[in-house]
């Protein structure tokens, strides 16, 4: 199991490059998380939702993702509160205080799902959240050290050097252990290491001499992984690898919403050289030379709704379709381009109706239970073949939706467009990962340069190379003792 020193010091990284190598060499290994907190979820085959970081943990293990490898999942609605999936499927809503008293009741859900993932696999590589050092947290725990000790499992700790204080939150991290917690605990793995790392060496005997646990690698930065889908929302960064917005290139404008959710669509986008994705922070007006303003999914269409109009947003998107900009929606965003959007069950709060931007001629009934599908479909207009994944609970209707935007299922409509085409929105999150599509969907008349990604073969090289980064830097012999000791 690999927990960590915090939040977002690669713990989910390293385990997808983890469990590339150990598959490369021939093991069949599964992923596996006891509790995730996200809003980046992906849709398993087995029909329910895992943490996105799950989906590419199995893809990198060459595996199948399934529904028991992240048996709870916490998709935050507000500040204070969450809905709490329970081996993929939704099991209630809960604030704060009440998932602390309920979350202990989970243990058992937790342990039903490792067993099935443990079921046929040579290695179950684990992955904490947060940090162990949580105390006031310990005596509930199901995501680290509650679930080491219930399966009794090994600990590697993952440190992020690149944060600053990496001594500090290691040798915290062992102080506000039991002792039989810093003796799980079987040695530590720093990550994002820039420069020279001979001049870590003084430091791995300071924390050894406080500690006892050996370091297991040093890890150098490798900015490559950016071109892996991300986890959370503050992970990325906004824009393309590369900087410079050429005439040639389409800019795509991205409203970062406050409970934005599978924004993994992306990626494909980011990734490609003829775009560049912009994502504006809140306090920011929307840049007024993009070509396509994308309102992405949301965890509560209603309340990002009302932060779009708090922020001007809804001004700024106006009069960019009234210049003749594409705006697109997908999914909470589709929801949020028709005239109105109902909630008459309090699915997201209390009950209520909102108008919306009115660029659609569709309204949308939140409730019923959650679609959770997986499916494949065409681009009406082109033709081009799209895959992905539905996840969104309410139903869209109106006279645009006889316009639609694609054609699943062989014979389903999906989506709406406007009569001029100029907008469009649907449910199918993962539709720009099919190549031809997406290059149709960037298509620039001015564009000389047709080269394009292959974006799935794009991320299983990088999981490759990051894998073999691992390899180069990381003590792989004393990591598989540990992993296949008894003792």
């Amino acid at each position: 199991m690999l927990q960590g020193t915090g939040s977002d010091v690669g713990k989910s990284l390293i385990v997808a490059g983890l469990c590339r190598l150990f598959s490369n060499r021939g093991l069949r290994v599964h992923p596996f998380k006891p509790q995730n907190m996200s809003n980046n979820a992906a849709v398993t085959m087995d029909g329910g939702e895992i943490g996105r970081a799950q989906a590419l943990q199995a893809m990198a293990a060459h595996v199948a993702p399934t529904r028991h490898m992240n048996p709870v999942l916490l998709k935050p609605e507000t500040d204070l509160g969450a809905q709490v999936v329970v081996q993929g499927h939704v099991l209630t809503r809960a604030r704060a205080r009440d998932y602390y008293q309920l979350k202990s009741s989970l243990m058992t859900k937790v342990l039903e799902s490792f067993h099935h993932v443990q079921d046929g696999a040579d290695l179950v590589i684990v992955e904490g959240a947060g940090s162990p050092a949580e105390a006031n947290l310990r005596p509930a725990d199901i995501a680290n050290m509650g679930f080491a000790e219930a399966v009794d499992c090994p600990v590697v700790i993952v440190a992020d050097i690149d944060r600053g204080g990496v001594l500090a939150s290691l040798v915290g991290t062992h102080q506000l252990l039991s002792g039989s917690e810093q003796d799980r605990i079987k040695g530590y793995i720093i990550n994002k290491f820039r420069g020279d790392a001979s001049l870590f060496d003084s430091a791995v005997e300071i924390i050894r001499a406080r500690t006892d646990w050996p370091s297991l690698g040093v890890v150098p930065f490798f900015p490559e992984v950016g071109k892996l889908p991300a986890e959370d929302a503050m992970s990325f960064a906004g824009t393309n690898l590369h900087e410079c917005i050429g005439p040639e290139e389409i800019k795509i404008i991205v409203p970062r919403l406050p409970r934005i959710a599978n924004f993994d669509d992306l990626d494909p986008l980011m990734a490609e050289h003829s775009a560049h994705v912009a994502v504006i922070d809140s306090g920011n007006p929307l840049p007024m030379d993009g070509d396509v303003i994308l309102l992405p999914g949301s965890k509560a269409t209603l309340a990002d709704l009302d932060a779009v109009r708090a922020e001007g947003w809804d001004i700024d998107i106006l009069a960019h379709h009234r210049r003749g900009g594409k705006v697109v929606g997908i999914c909470g965003g589709y929801q949020m381009l028709g005239n109105k959007i109902s909630d008459p069950d309090g699915v997201e709060g209390p009950a209520r109706s909102m108008n919306g931007l009115g660029l659609l001629d569709v309204e949308t009934v939140l409730g019923g239970d959650k679609t959770l599908n997986r499916t494949t479909g065409t681009d009406v207009r082109s033709g081009h073949p799209v895959e992905g994944y539905e996840i969104h609970m309410g139903t869209t209707t109106g006279p645009d939706c006889k316009r639609p935007w694609l054609m699943l299922d062989g014979d389903r409509d999906e989506g709406a467009r406007s009569k001029n085409g100029q907008v469009m929105g649907c449910y199918l999150h993962g539709l720009f990962m099919a190549d031809d599509f997406r290059s149709q969907f960037l298509e620039n008349p001015g564009r000389t340069d047709n080269t394009r990604i292959n974006y799935r073969q794009q991320v299983e090289q990088t999981l490759d190379d990051w894998a073999g980064h691992l390899e180069k830097h990381l003590d792989i012999k004393a990591i598989e003792k540990i992993a296949f000791s008894r003792n």
